[in-house]
């Protein structure tokens, strides 16, 4: 049987790709110039919730609340932090970075927080599972220093809180915790 060249494989894949996404286009087209087979297709879609899932998610306001919470509680130890909240996928909501942190300290404020949330754990505690799985901190964006915690809705993470910059993992996560204990007052 005869190998196809590289090049060959390719343009036929591509060829292959466009006549299935004419053939889709000509059905969506076909279908979205009848309003009822539109609307059969969303009650279809949505015809048992077994199919969809629903997340909590911190708000703007709960976020800044809870960073504004840690950084008070730094300040009042006269340390110089920055911290950072991420929602349940690890994405930046807020950050503050206090008068006088360090430059490395708002990397390490995400970092710390997106690994809290990924784990639903404290970075203190994951810092210690290192010893039993060292190949956890070559995991990309993580950072197994203590200085954060997860925020939890219903027992589920919903978002992390990270601080550094104090001269202390143990004082970093002491004002993440700070920040995330205002959350349920």
């Amino acid at each position: 049987m005869k190998q196809f060249s590289p090049r060959a494989r390719f343009l036929t894949t591509a060829a292959a790709l466009a006549t299935v996404g004419a053939a889709s286009f000509g059905t969506v087209s076909a279908t979205a110039g009848t309003p009822d087979a539109a609307a059969k297709a969303a009650v279809t879609a949505d015809a048992g919730s077994r199919n969809l899932t629903a997340s909590t998610h911190l708000s703007v306001a709960a976020a800044t609340k809870a960073a504004q919470a840690a950084l008070d509680a730094a300040k009042k130890e006269n340390q110089r932090v920055t911290v950072a909240v991420v929602d349940r996928n690890g994405n930046t909501i807020v950050t503050l970075r206090g008068d006088g942190a360090g430059p490395q300290s708002y990397e390490s404020a995400e970092r710390k927080a997106y690994t809290a949330v990924s784990w639903n754990a404290p970075t203190s505690e994951l810092a210690k599972r290192l010893q039993q799985a060292p190949n956890l901190k070559d995991i990309p964006g993580t950072l197994f220093l203590a200085g954060a915690t997860p925020i939890t809705a219903k027992g589920a993470p919903i978002a992390g809180i990270g601080v550094a910059g104090a001269p202390s993992g143990d004082l970093d996560e002491k004002f993440a915790k700070a920040g995330a204990a205002i959350l349920s007052r």
